[in-house]
């Protein structure tokens, strides 16, 4: 701890209060949460995408059914997100539903919004005669514009920081409520893998390539993809409070063990698609 002390010394740190950040706009009677915007902002975003591409050939849906989609997948998010939240990191919560309720107070969890995301596609996809994986692809290509905002909504908010910084790490920052010692901003680095990285990826694969045409390929690079990418980050983000001990006694954050049957899958998938014969070669017809 001194070392670590020394080390802070030596080389100040960012100091987060320093950066001006605040948690919203303050509109006098209500204050507009950056998290808030950012789930906004991810949700136009992935509907003007996915609405863009049903304009080419071979789409699996009309307007009307994306129009379905994400109606149904903003409630899956939300709801998903929350119940995930208080299953995975917070069970308290299930004891005081006065509490569970409370979104406007932080808590949500990517693993059970995609859950909810997921269900709310099966609905749409069974109630319209559609192919489920098919509309999945689709969908996975915009989902990383929410968790690049999201992710930069908790490092606005000075929330989900990371861990203790060891060595030289110039970025290093002290966050209002992570003690004195600088520690990595993970949530930066969350917004680079999980979500600018991933976009990248799932553009190109999408505009450069014939990828959609082999069904699952998208759906299964997306869910390897963030699954490798929250693993490697999990290095660098502090485990939640209450889960310390779990991290400790099993060798890895709840983070990580929710995302090794992700990478799993996606890989499952990937390689059915690539085994396949793509949509339009005469071996399958397009839904």
């Amino acid at each position: 701890m001194l070392t670590l002390l020394a080390a802070a010394a030596a080389h100040p740190p960012i100091h987060w209060l320093d950066l001006g950040l605040t948690r919203g706009i303050d509109l006098g009677f209500f204050t507009l949460r950056w998290y808030s915007l950012a789930y906004l902002a991810g949700i136009v975003l992935a509907y003007w995408h996915v609405s863009k591409t049903l304009k080419l050939p071979g789409a699996p849906m009309a307007q009307n059914h994306a129009d379905d989609l994400f109606f149904y997948c903003t409630l899956g998010v939300i709801l998903g997100g929350r119940l995930g939240y208080a299953t995975f990191y917070a069970p308290h919560l299930w004891a005081d539903p006065a509490e569970l309720v409370k979104l406007w107070e932080g808590g949500m969890s990517f693993h059970g919004g995609l859950i909810g995301c997921t269900l709310a596609m099966a609905w749409v996809a069974w109630r319209g005669g559609l192919n489920f994986l098919r509309v999945c692809d689709y969908v996975a290509v915009a989902v990383p514009f929410g968790l690049f905002f999201g992710r930069l909504a908790n490092f606005v908010n000075g929330e989900l920081w990371g861990r203790v910084a060891i060595g030289n790490v110039p970025w290093a920052m002290v966050f209002p409520d992570g003690g004195p010692l600088p520690r990595h901003p993970s949530q930066l680095y969350e917004a680079g893998l999980e979500g600018l990285a991933l976009l990248i990826v799932m553009m190109l694969l999408f505009w450069k390539t014939r990828a959609r045409f082999r069904t699952g390929l998208l759906t299964g690079v997306f869910v390897m993809g963030y699954g490798m990418a929250r693993f490697t980050v999990e290095f660098f983000r502090e485990p939640d409070a209450q889960l310390e001990e779990f991290a400790r006694t099993t060798g890895m954050s709840m983070g990580q063990w929710l995302t090794v049957p992700m990478i799993a899958l996606g890989l499952g998938l990937i390689v059915m698609a690539l085994v396949r014969k793509p949509l339009g070669s005469g071996s399958a017809a397009p839904a």
